[in-house]
């Protein structure tokens, strides 16, 4: 990686009076699988039509491969993109939905034959080149659009929320295929969808957005270990959240009185007085039965939820506000209705600047 094959510079679009995506600057880097994330309505899907060529870009500039693609139609850009309703033809046989492109391309039969198998051993569809769409499942639907897709060489393939329509155990077996595909092929993926797992799992990088902003984009253990904003620490995984302002600030440790109690944090840049979000995981949250020399926060255990390799414990703080445990093993000396002391290494932590949650 490291040569951008997608750019966006100053991007905006508006449908009417809704200013759906705002002053987008990305570089997307040749052989990477990138992510955009977020809530239903962030824009996101617009982003990538707008880089397939299916929406217009109101002002600003897009280019592939080092070449602007505003004035271009969808089938002279170098992506090609799946669908979440794959958009196959259903008259068609898969044989034929995977030929598509090249025949209307005018490729020779022969080398139309012949990538058609290519394409359908590649995403284990072998033997089903005479049945048609209604005769598929959902995951042999995907394979086909996918075929289709990456038939035609594209540099860039765009895939639109492809695996909502599957059922849990299948998305996560799909995640798993995609990304080993990707990996195989060496093209870049753009990869829309509001599942901050799935976004975990497969991506190099990841753009989370909100409301037609990027708000942090990097790798998946960069996002999730050191979230820039609150909405980010909330929206990548489970985070516990406390509003506070720093009383004392010295070698990177600070200290930051909230409404639940006295806690510290590792932090750079912040003066006494400043607000700010602390953010700890739910699995770095200890729990004990006497307070801590650094500081603790009294707490009564609420309820235990257990997930099979993973025991989450709900905790109420002594002004009602629920923190969030999880651990590989249940705590069997702890039980409902028990009085415990909340903490946590400061070094595990995360502070956020006041300033960067107000978006």
């Amino acid at each position: 990686m490291g040569n951008s094959i997608v750019s966006l510079q100053h991007v905006e679009k508006w449908f009417g009076s809704n200013h759906v995506v705002k002053d987008m600057n990305l570089e997307i880097e040749e052989g990477e699988f990138l992510t955009l994330l977020g809530p239903s309505g962030c824009g996101k899907t617009t982003t990538l039509r707008m880089i397939a060529g299916f929406e217009d870009a109101t002002s600003g500039t897009i280019e592939v491969q080092g070449e602007r693609v505003e004035e271009k139609e969808p089938f002279q850009r170098d992506v090609n993109t799946v669908f979440q309703n794959y958009s196959l033809f259903p008259h068609m046989t898969v044989y034929d939905n995977v030929a598509y492109g090249p025949m209307i391309r005018k490729v020779p039969k022969d080398e139309i034959k012949k990538r058609v198998t290519e394409m359908l051993e590649l995403v284990q569809m072998s033997g089903y080149e005479k049945r048609k769409p209604d005769a598929l499942s959902g995951g042999q639907k995907q394979r086909v659009a996918i075929a289709r897709a990456l038939i035609n060489n594209p540099r860039v393939l765009l895939l639109d929320e492809p695996l909502g329509a599957l059922d849990l155990k299948l998305r996560k077996q799909m995640q798993i295929e995609l990304k080993r595909l990707q990996r195989k092929l060496d093209i870049t993926f753009v990869y829309v969808t509001h599942d901050q797992e799935e976004a975990m799992t497969m991506s190099d990088r990841i753009a989370v957005m909100r409301d037609g902003v990027i708000l942090q984009i990097g790798k998946p253990t960069d996002i999730y270990d050191h979230p820039r904003t609150k909405f980010v620490a909330d929206f990548i995984g489970e985070s516990n959240v406390f509003e506070g302002t720093v009383s004392r600030a010295a070698g990177g440790l600070l200290t930051v009185e909230t409404p639940q109690g006295v806690v510290t944090t590792c932090g750079e840049g912040f003066q006494p007085g400043e607000k700010l979000y602390v953010s700890i995981r739910p699995e770095f949250v200890s729990i004990g039965p006497a307070a801590s020399e650094s500081f603790s926060l009294p707490a009564k255990v609420k309820d235990f939820i257990y997930m099979g390799a993973v025991t989450k414990t709900s905790l109420d703080l002594a002004d009602g506000k629920e923190i969030k445990l999880s651990r590989f093993e249940a705590d069997s000396a702890v039980h409902e209705g028990d009085g415990v002391f909340v903490s946590w290494d400061p070094a595990r932590s995360v502070a956020i600047k006041a300033e960067e949650v107000q978006q």
